[in-house]
């Protein structure tokens, strides 16, 4: 089966990066019941999108610490040392970004991240400045899965939703673009990634064979 698409459109965090914030506070919070309290109750995944949708990391720090005082240390370090959330990049998925583009498949990035945080981790990870498009929530002020970011991504490419395939993580940001006329892949990895993009004629490597049990 050939693809039709003209495009493959990346999401960044947990597809072409390992992200998770228990990478950094597994160093802070060295109680598990403790850490998990933490994360769960304080740093909260909709208190990040805010940062996400455009608020400024400091805004959203003070506005966290006011709620817990107690924990202001540990809620600034979030974004201080941002970094050390993400464990490095996924490398399967960075080798399909560059045998795309290598081919001449056009690639776009489509990331609910800080505007502030996009520019600090493009510094440490510059295959992050490989895209032709690159879609930041912090930067237009929407995040997946509403649909007016998807709607940026297509004025900014001049490509109809039908002209590419997404590619995320989350199955709510899958969902959405299917919605909206985009052909999908559900990332569960890069090897299955591989295989679904080789199966529909993309020009990438084929998926590494399973290892044999000895």
């Amino acid at each position: 089966m050939q693809t039709h698409s003209r495009a493959v459109v990346f999401d960044v965090g947990n597809v072409l990066l390992d992200w998770n914030p228990a990478y950094l506070y597994d160093k802070l919070i060295p109680d598990r019941e403790e850490r998990a309290w933490f994360l769960t109750h304080v740093l909260t995944p909709g208190w990040h999108a805010e940062q996400d949708r455009g608020r400024s990391c400091a805004a959203g720090v003070a506005a966290l610490s006011e709620r817990f005082p107690g924990s202001s240390a540990l809620i600034a370090a979030f974004y201080e040392r941002w970094l050390e959330t993400i464990s490095g990049p996924i490398e399967g998925t960075v080798e399909i970004l560059t045998d795309l583009k290598r081919n001449g498949v056009a690639v776009h990035a489509l990331t609910n991240f800080s505007a502030e945080l996009w520019q600090t981790t493009c510094a440490a990870y510059p295959f992050l400045g490989d895209f032709d498009q690159a879609v930041v929530s912090g930067e237009v002020g929407f995040i997946k899965p509403d649909p007016r970011i998807f709607d940026v991504l297509c004025a900014r490419t001049g490509l109809a939703p039908a002209d590419m395939l997404f590619i995320d993580d989350r199955e709510d940001n899958v969902e959405a673009a299917r919605q909206l006329g985009f052909r999908t892949i559900r990332f569960t990895g890069p090897d299955a990634l591989a295989g679904e993009l080789s199966a529909l004629g993309f020009p990438v490597r084929q998926p590494r064979p399973a290892a044999v049990p000895a």
